[in-house]
């Protein structure tokens, strides 16, 4: 229950904000639960997520067949555990069985080549034309 807590404690401000509770604003700010225990799956994926946390996001993109044209931004002022906390506890609630889980060391390792938000967009991008982004 105490990691329950800290996990909301952490998303909230900084997630929760645009997010909401992980499903989004339908046709402002994508969802989150039920998509990203997908994305997870893969190590490409889970490297994907940490540079979203840590770099943002900007561009327009398709999430659950929807069109989005948004920014976000960089969260690098989390630490790695943090970061962790926050994404397990938005993979957790979708569907996979078991679910991924990011460990802290995959933000260390994305957390040594900062990018711009256009390179994570190209990282995305690739990942849609392999068919791993819902």
């Amino acid at each position: 229950m105490r990691q329950e807590k800290r996990r909301q404690k952490l998303y909230g401000p900084n997630c929760g904000i645009c997010h909401h509770g992980g499903s989004g604003l339908p046709g402002e700010v994508p969802p989150l639960v039920g998509r990203l225990d997908l994305i997870a799956k893969t190590p490409e994926g889970r490297d994907y997520l940490a540079r979203v946390m840590l770099n943002g996001l900007d561009g327009p993109i398709k999430a659950d067949g929807q069109r989005y044209n948004f920014s976000m931004p960089s969260f690098r002022r989390l630490n790695d555990e943090q970061l962790a906390l926050i994404l397990n506890w938005l993979i957790s609630r979708g569907a996979t069985t078991p679910a991924p889980t990011l460990t802290p060391d995959v933000f260390a390792a994305a957390r040594k080549e900062e990018m711009g938000s256009n390179r994570v967009h190209d990282l995305r991008e690739r990942l849609t034309a392999k068919g791993q982004m819902p």
